[in-house]
């Protein structure tokens, strides 16, 4: 894991594979909390990357040991929890939640 201290407001976040993920808006903790932006559909509250998934930090770039497609899917709500955390996942025909108290249909 990179030095977390070294991760500064507006870096990229990229995934192992060069996928943009997200732009950092602060570290806090051991994880980085991603600008409102990058939250997709959930534009009105901030996600969050483990400080543990950093495999480096180099110039503008915080670079993610996970490729963008996995890194994606390991963003956290504010309390932690996941942001899909009830097994169901796009392409179901089924509500899922995904830990903000919206429900969505895919």
């Amino acid at each position: 894991m990179a030095e977390l201290s070294a991760i500064k407001e507006h870096m990229d976040i990229i995934g192992a594979d060069g996928v943009h993920i997200g732009t950092v808006d602060k570290v806090e903790g051991d994880r980085i909390k991603m600008v409102k932006a990058d939250s997709g559909s959930h534009g009105d509250h901030h996600h969050f990357i483990a400080g543990g998934l950093v495999a480096a930090v180099e110039g503008n770039q915080v670079r993610l040991s996970a490729s963008g497609s996995a890194a994606v899917l390991l963003e956290e709500e504010e309390g932690g929890e996941a942001i899909m955390d009830d097994g169901n996942w796009p392409g179901h025909r089924t509500e899922y939640r995904h830990g903000c108290g919206c429900a969505k249909r895919s």
